[in-house]
């Protein structure tokens, strides 16, 4: 067998947030090469309006183009809400997306009640409406746009008190509706599992999109014939406009960063 297409994958987002994304691509397709661009400068998006997030998704998959990359994941909820339809048409190249889980936590709710934390892009997004309306529309969804839990994220500062009280306080409205699925519609929120556990009563399943992002990946590798079939382990690149030594530490320093002005 030969080694197929060995040009790498590429990954974006508002900053560090979207590794939670790479990590599952990475666990499941080990022999693919990876090119990560972190645009922290501009973090957040979700607050941008959508002009803005556009411009901002076009610079960073001309940037992963001329990286020859072979197929791009938009690792960041809001970019795949309000520009990955336009990013499909206007380049000759796969993307996947990302969007909030809401069909799992809508199927398997037993009270009838699920959460969603967001970013306020994707909530106010016509695809995000579109698919609660078609999941949804039968039970109670508290949403909750997560102001200032992403500056937050990108700073490091994901234990400290100013994240508790946040999330806290952004909990409340879910906890009274009795909520029993919490889904994350936001990339960098996976990094907030564990405080969110200690919060959350035990009944309480926390979603977010990675493993099945990384099971598209594989599929449309496979139905694209893009894979590589090299029997080594890739090579993982990673880029950030902003400090590189918060994306150092959620890699556990295994991987080097560069600090790239795009």
């Amino acid at each position: 067998m030969g080694k197929g297409d060995t040009r790498p994958i590429g990954f974006f987002d508002s900053g560090v947030g979207g590794t939670s994304i790479w990590k599952e691509v990475r666990e499941l397709l080990p022999n693919e090469h990876t090119i990560y661009l972190a645009d922290s400068a501009n973090a957040p998006y979700g607050s941008k309006g959508k002009e803005r997030i556009l411009e901002l998704s076009h610079k960073n998959t001309q940037l992963l183009l001329k990286m020859n990359c072979k197929l791009i994941v938009v690792a960041c909820n809001t970019a795949t809400t309000n520009a990955i339809d336009e990013l499909r048409t206007h380049y000759d190249i796969p993307f996947i997306g990302i969007e909030p889980a809401i069909k799992p936590a809508a199927l398997k709710t037993q009270t009838n009640a699920i959460g969603i934390l967001a970013t306020e892009g994707t909530l106010s997004s016509s695809l995000f409406h579109k698919t609660s309306h078609l999941f949804a529309s039968e039970i109670q969804v508290v949403e909750q746009v997560g102001h200032g839990l992403v500056p937050l994220i990108e700073k490091g500062q994901i234990q400290s008190a100013e994240m508790k009280t946040l999330l806290q306080q952004y909990l409340q409205p879910m906890l009274a509706a009795q909520i029993d699925h919490l889904v994350l519609g936001c990339s960098h929120y996976p990094y907030l599992i564990p405080v969110l556990r200690a919060m959350l009563p035990e009944n309480v399943a926390i979603i977010d999109s990675g493993a099945a992002v990384a099971r598209q990946t594989r599929a449309i590798l496979e139905k694209e014939s893009l894979l590589n079939n090299s029997e080594t382990r890739g090579t993982q690149q990673f880029y950030t406009n902003g400090d590189p030594k918060v994306l150092q530490e959620l890699l556990n320093a295994d991987y080097a960063v560069e600090n790239l002005d795009f």
